[in-house]
């Protein structure tokens, strides 16, 4: 936050400009005890003047008198402080606590009075925290911290601070606020996921992964030494003259394994609101299959029914790509997910079209209500994945806890068309619904290829 002076006329609450709006500021910040005592003065002064008591009238315009001394040296101070903002952490799980801290530096050459802090937080993240802060040495500092905790996702705005003055009577307070602010970023809680073999390798590398053809060039050669069984044919021989030992050409480099987490956020496909509804649920499914392949090694990408990916396609395909890429593209997903809300659409379509045939590797999913054609719709996008996996919230299931008729019709389509689908009950754990999911793959590919490939 800049430095602020805390005595000039301009950052006064109700400050007009000029000498007349400095006089209405300090008379505005009288507090309760103040306006009394000015009360209770000049109704001294009155009674005296009728009575005769001069006596009487000494007290009145000493109580009087007090509460504008106040108010004009409280205006007239000219100390400058600066504050700043630091959060511990800037991204925090719903349901965990951040830590605010505080600085205040007094930067002027004269000591402060007595400082009162009010930072402004949303209800959401808990009440308004309030510091007093004693005299404040010239050049000194003071630091406070508070914390923070919300169990809904979003963005929260930290900020303006606010600076209260009072002078040592507590006849005035004058407010002045600085005018930055910082952001809370809240994103969705995720489950650690056990290790599951669904499809592609262990590792996020491997033979169950697309391979890419090495350029043709020589000096876009990567050479390996040779194997035993390597076709001489092969041979790299400057390569083998440069290194002493035979050297062959690495033909084939392996890419990373691709993994598309598509979120259902469709309006009319949830029902309900809060930190327990089916839409919440799925949107911390979603952040914790992202976290689980990223941390496996998977090049993977959030899509939306509105057909929007993230980290989006201004990197070409969506998908990161080096695992520093991939690092960035995570905390952008999370912010994406901490933010995400409903959408006006009404069916799949533009998601179906920003897959791509046969090259998004796995495709996980979370669905909300399906009707028949949208059900059909979602069963065509298995042809554009490898391998793909569904957990359906149906309305129905979700707030009964039992899976209707209906739910299993879109089921049995969805698993025809290769999905691994799975509907989820209310208050249903991911981690659990990922092994049973890990299981039911196994046995659909048969014991001969069951274990072919996967991840952990």
């Amino acid at each position: 936050m800049p430095s602020v002076p805390a005595g000039a006329r301009d950052e006064g609450p109700g400050s007009g400009g000029g000498e007349a709006g400095g006089v209405r500021a300090a008379l505005g910040g009288l507090t309760t005890r103040g306006r009394s005592f000015l009360a209770a003065g000049l109704a001294a002064a009155g009674c005296a003047y009728v009575l005769g008591q001069d006596y009487l009238v000494r007290v009145g315009l000493l109580l009087a008198v007090l509460p504008l001394v106040c108010a004009t040296v409280l205006y007239r101070t000219r100390y400058r402080v600066a504050a700043s903002r630091r959060l511990s952490p800037s991204r925090v799980a719903a349901g965990s606590e951040a830590r605010v801290h505080l600085r205040l530096d007094n930067v002027s050459r004269l000591p402060t009075g007595l400082l009162m802090l009010q930072d402004h937080v949303p209800y959401v993240l808990g009440p308004r925290p309030r510091f007093v802060l004693d005299r404040v040495e010239a050049g000194g500092r003071r630091e406070v911290s508070y914390r923070v905790r919300s169990d809904l996702r979003g963005r929260y705005p930290l900020g303006p601070l606010q600076l209260r003055l009072s002078d040592p009577f507590g006849m005035c307070e004058l407010t002045r606020s600085f005018s930055a602010y910082d952001t809370l970023t809240v994103i969705p809680r995720t489950e650690t996921l056990p290790p599951t073999q669904l499809a592609g390798d262990a590792s996020g590398y491997g033979d169950g992964r697309q391979r890419s053809l090495a350029l043709a060039g020589d000096d876009d050669i990567i050479p390996r030494a040779y194997r035993h069984g390597d076709d001489l044919r092969r041979v790299h021989w400057r390569s083998t003259a440069r290194y002493g030992e035979l050297m062959v050409r690495r033909e084939e480099q392996p890419q990373r394994a691709r993994c598309t987490v598509l979120l259902d956020t469709r309006r009319i496909a949830y029902e309900g609101a809060g930190p327990d509804s089916a839409f919440e649920w799925a949107v911390s499914g979603a952040a914790s299959a992202l976290v689980h392949t990223l941390e496996r090694g998977f090049a993977v990408r959030l899509l939306t029914d509105t057909g929007s990916a993230v980290p989006g396609e201004g990197g070409g395909d969506g998908f990161a790509g080096s695992p520093q890429e991939s690092a960035d593209a995570a905390g952008l997903m999370m912010d994406t997910l901490a933010v995400a809300d409903h959408s006006d659409g009404a069916g799949l379509s533009r998601a179906h079209d920003a897959l791509r045939g046969g090259r998004e590797g796995l495709l996980i999913a979370f669905f909300g209500d399906l009707d028949e054609e949208q059900a059909a719709l979602a069963a065509r996008m298995r042809q554009r994945s490898a391998a793909a996996m569904a957990f359906v919230l149906d309305s129905g299931a979700w707030l009964t806890g039992e899976v209707t008729g209906a739910v299993e019709e879109r089921l049995r389509l969805l698993r025809e068309s290769g999905w691994t689908a799975l509907a989820v009950p209310s208050g249903a754990s991911l981690t659990e619904l990922w092994q049973l999911a890990g299981r039911q793959r196994a046995e659909s590919q048969g014991p001969s290829n069951a274990f072919s490939g996967g991840w952990s």
